[in-house]
């Protein structure tokens, strides 16, 4: 299988996806292994994953050029890379506590003579099928915690994006004890089925439509599924507001990983009274950021991860300006040197049931719509079949927050904006189509992952039979 690159647009790496024999073959593998791994102290697991960590830090080299090769992005691959020791050395500190804090032992009952114990029990095998757009986050996020658990860890990449697999995997064989519970397989959507029907838990991160066709299938497995989808994030800019700082806090929160990021603001409503200048100041700002391209090591934003993306942007940007919306900047995908890029574009006069409004975009394109009225901005922030976050911006965080506990939205930002990306420890939950299940931010990341047994210990005399007899006392 051919995988792209997107900076060049060439074929110039190859994956050989697994089948569904070899799927349930490695399944099997780490089933065999988990129980040894589930039965050492918490931290005995941590201090495992500690190596690990060592091992990353180790191979930084080959892993951030695989994934520069990958996303065709720089900075940002230096982030990821750089963030996954301190990811995996968090869940080693935390797990030992959290675990211990929610297993209970010889507690008392409503019973007189019953004394209960809960033990936290991991699921045996644990899967993950993960997107491009940030290849090494979305594949260890919820992986890592799981390992903290004592599940085996099964993980599919994007095909999109495997290159990183081969110098990760270089890691995880350095600990043999973790190379007996962890593996990221090569594989397409054919692998990803393969895998949801081969473990006991799977998360998944990306699309709606495949979200569904996951949620669908661990369903007929009768196991649990995380499901983290899409998003189209609002803004709302309170007349309060600095129209300059709003602005020019939009762009980055929406032009980041060029908007390739389910958590970027897609939809900006702005008071009518500072629309004029909050318009100009960002449009202002959006004209100044730099593709970086030719040089990788300049610029602001990179090529589109998957090309094809390109195309579905384009595709609402022109449907938008076709039904009366005006482009003030960008507009317009360019190809250099075989990627595709746009540079930050700014759509006024957009309205409700316009794609560029209505869908997911994953690309830097900010529609911005003025206001007269608080109840409206809120009334057209919820209007959406999406719910995954929103941003909130005002001259005080208190009247920002008296928005945002009315936003329909699992996770909203007081005066900042895309703030999941960076705050990892609020557990928030994906509302309507952008997800379903337990939080992976906060504790619920980890304690997702065990099943609940229930150790009920009669102490004194059990009841007789002759208790619930009818004719018994009362």
């Amino acid at each position: 299988m051919k995988v792209i690159n997107p900076r060049t647009g060439e074929a110039d790496y190859e994956v050989a996806p697994l089948g569904a024999a070899a799927v349930q073959a490695e399944a099997k593998r780490l089933r065999a292994a988990q129980p040894a791994w589930a039965a050492l102290a918490p931290e005995e697991r941590s201090a495992i994953l500690h190596l690990w960590a060592e091992a990353v830090v180790a191979h930084r080299q080959p892993l951030l050029e695989a994934l520069t090769l990958d996303t065709g992005r720089r900075r940002i691959s230096e982030i990821e890379v750089d963030g996954l020791p301190g990811t995996i050395r968090r869940w080693a500190d935390l797990a030992p506590r959290l675990i211990a804090q929610h297993s209970r032992d010889n507690q008392p009952s409503a019973h007189p003579t019953v004394r209960n114990s809960t033990r936290l029990v991991p699921y045996p095998l644990f899967g993950a099928i993960a997107p491009w757009n940030f290849p090494i986050v979305l594949s260890t996020i919820d992986a890592i915690p799981a390992l903290a658990a004592g599940c085996a860890a099964l993980v599919k990449p994007s095909e999109v994006t495997p290159r990183f697999i081969a110098p990760l995997m270089e890691t995880v064989a350095k600990v043999p004890e973790l190379a007996a519970m962890l593996s990221f397989i090569e594989g397409d959507a054919a692998t990803g089925q393969a895998l949801v029907e081969a473990v006991d838990y799977v998360c998944f991160t990306g699309s709606v439509a495949t979200g569904r066709k996951v949620g669908e299938a661990a369903a007929r497995a009768f196991i649990p599924a995380n499901l983290e989808l899409g998003g189209k994030d609002p803004m709302i800019v309170l007349a309060s507001a600095d129209p300059v700082q709003a602005a020019n806090l939009a762009l980055r929160a929406s032009i980041v990983a060029t908007g390739q990021a389910c958590q970027s603001i897609e939809r900006i409503y702005v008071a009518r009274t500072i629309y004029r200048p909050f318009l100009d100041a960002l449009v202002e700002a959006a004209q100044k950021v730099r593709l970086n391209y030719p040089d990788i090591a300049m610029g602001d934003i990179g090529p589109f991860i998957f090309g094809p993306q390109g195309a579905k942007v384009q595709a609402q940007i022109d449907e938008a300006v076709a039904m009366g919306a005006k482009v003030l900047t960008g507009g317009s995908v360019e190809t250099l040197g075989g990627g595709q890029y746009l540079r930050p574009t700014v759509i006024a006069d957009a309205t409700a049931d316009m794609g560029v409004v209505r869908d997911e975009t994953f690309g830097p394109v900010l529609p911005v719509i003025a206001f007269d009225d608080v109840e409206d901005a809120i009334q057209q922030a919820n209007d959406s079949v999406y719910g995954l976050s929103a941003a909130v911006i005002a001259a005080t965080a208190e009247e920002a927050e008296s928005v945002a506990v009315r936003l329909e939205a699992g996770a909203v930002s007081i005066n900042d904006g895309s703030m999941t990306s960076m705050v990892w420890d609020a557990e928030n939950s994906s509302f309507k189509l952008s997800g379903m299940g337990p939080s992976r931010m906060g504790e619920s990341g980890l304690l997702r992952f065990f099943r609940l047994q229930a150790l009920i210990r009669q102490t004194g005399a059990p009841l007789p039979l002759a208790a619930y007899a009818e004719d018994a006392p009362r």
